[in-house]
C-alpha cells in the first residue's frame, strides 16, 4: 500500500490530475457557496447576548462587593484545556498582545485565547513531522542532511507562525468589512439620534439594521450597546469600541463622542460631521484603488494578452508563408 501511493507521487499525470481536480471542485464550490450565503447574524448575535449577560453578571458582582468576572466566550474543547493546564503553555508561549489581537478578530474571553495556545504547540510539532515523513520517507531528497533538517525546521517555523497569519487575516477581514459599512452606519445612527432615540437605543437600532451588511460591525455596536447600559463611564465603552475595531475611521468616532460627552456639544452635529468625513475616506480609497490598478494589469496584459494578440494578428500571415 505505501508502495504504491509513492509511486502515485511520483506519476506527474497522477498529480496533474489531482491537483486539476481540487481547484475545479474549490472553484465550483466557490461559485455554489456564493449563492446561498450563509447566516451567521443569529449565531454571532447569540455570541454578544452572551457577552451582554456577562457584563451584567460582572457589574452586578462589582455592585454587590464580590470578586470580578471576566467575559466568557465558547468554551475550549476539554483536551485542549486540559493540555494548555497542564503543559503550563499561558506561562511559556502566552504573550500580551495575543489577547488583544483575538478581541480584534473577534474572538473574546478565554476560551479563544486556550484554542491559540493549544494551536500554536501543535501547529509547529505538526508540519515539522509532516515536513520529515515527506523528506526522509514519501520523496527522499538527494541531498544533505542539513539540508533536511533545515527543511523540516522550515515546516516548524511556518507552523510557529500560522496561528499568528490566521489571526491578522481574520482582522483584516473583519476590519474590511467594518470599513466598508461604517459611513452607513453612522448616516443612521444620525437618523436615530436626531429622531429622539438615545445614544444606547440608536446603537441597538443600528445594530439590528447594519447586520445584512457587516455582521462584524453589528455584533461591535451591540457588545457597545451592552458596555453603555452596564458600565459608570460612557468613555471606557467608547474606547473599547475604538481597541476592538483599531480603525481610523472608528477612532475619530470615538474621540468625537467622548469630547461631546464631556463638553456637551450637540451630538447630531458630531456624528453629521463625522458621517461626512467618513464617506470622503471611503471616497479617497477608492479612487486610490482605481488609480493603482493600471500599474497592476500591466504584467498580466505583457504576459497573457499581448502573446494572444500577436497570435492573431501574425497567424494567418505565418499560415500564408508556411504553405508557399
Amino acid at each position: 500500500m505505501l508502495d504504491l501511493i509513492i509511486s502515485r507521487l511520483h506519476d506527474t499525470t497522477f498529480l496533474v490530475g489531482l491537483f486539476t481536480a481540487i481547484a475545479v471542485t474549490a472553484t465550483a464550490w466557490t461559485l455554489i457557496s456564493s449563492l446561498f450565503p450563509a447566516d451567521e447574524l443569529d449565531k454571532r448575535m447569540k455570541a454578544v447576548a452572551v457577552e451582554r449577560a456577562a457584563i451584567r453578571a460582572r457589574e452586578r458582582e462589582r455592585l454587590a462587593g464580590g470578586e470580578r468576572v471576566g467575559l466568557r466566550g465558547q468554551s475550549p474543547k476539554e483536551y485542549m484545556r486540559v493540555t494548555v493546564e497542564r503543559l503550563n503553555l499561558r506561562k511559556w508561549l502566552g504573550e500580551d498582545h495575543i489577547r488583544e489581537m483575538l478581541r480584534k478578530a473577534g474572538y473574546r474571553g478565554h476560551g479563544p485565547y486556550t484554542v491559540y495556545l493549544f494551536f500554536r504547540l501543535v501547529a509547529p510539532v505538526a508540519l515539522f513531522a509532516v515536513a520529515a515523513l515527506y523528506v526522509f520517507v514519501i520523496v527522499p531528497l538527494q541531498v544533505s542532511m542539513t539540508v533536511k533538517v533545515l527543511i523540516c525546521l522550515g515546516g516548524a517555523y511556518v507552523g510557529l507562525k500560522a496561528p499568528d497569519l490566521f489571526l491578522s487575516n481574520q482582522i483584516q477581514k473583519r476590519q474590511e468589512s467594518i470599513r466598508r459599512a461604517f459611513p452607513d452606519a453612522l448616516d443612521l445612527l444620525l437618523i436615530c439620534v436626531e429622531s429622539g432615540m438615545s445614544i444606547e437605543a440608536a446603537f441597538r437600532k443600528v445594530s439590528e439594521e447594519v447586520g445584512t451588511s457587516s455582521v462584524p460591525l453589528a455584533e461591535e455596536f451591540t457588545l457597545t450597546t451592552a458596555e453603555l447600559s452596564y458600565l459608570q463611564d460612557r468613555r471606557t465603552a467608547y474606547e473599547n469600541l475604538a481597541k476592538r475595531v483599531d480603525l481610523e475611521g472608528v477612532k475619530a468616532v470615538c474621540m468625537a463622542l467622548i469630547q461631546s460627552e464631556r463638553y456637551g456639544t450637540p451630538l447630531g452635529q458630531t456624528l453629521r460631521v463625522m458621517a461626512q468625513e467618513n464617506r470622503d475616506m471611503r471616497m479617497m480609497e477608492a479612487e486610490k484603488k482605481a488609480a493603482a490598478l493600471p500599474p497592476k494589469l500591466t504584467v498580466p496584459m505583457i504576459l497573457f494578452f499581448l502573446p494572444v494578440l500577436f497570435v492573431v494578428i501574425l497567424g494567418p500571415a505565418g499560415i500564408q508563408i508556411a504553405n508557399r
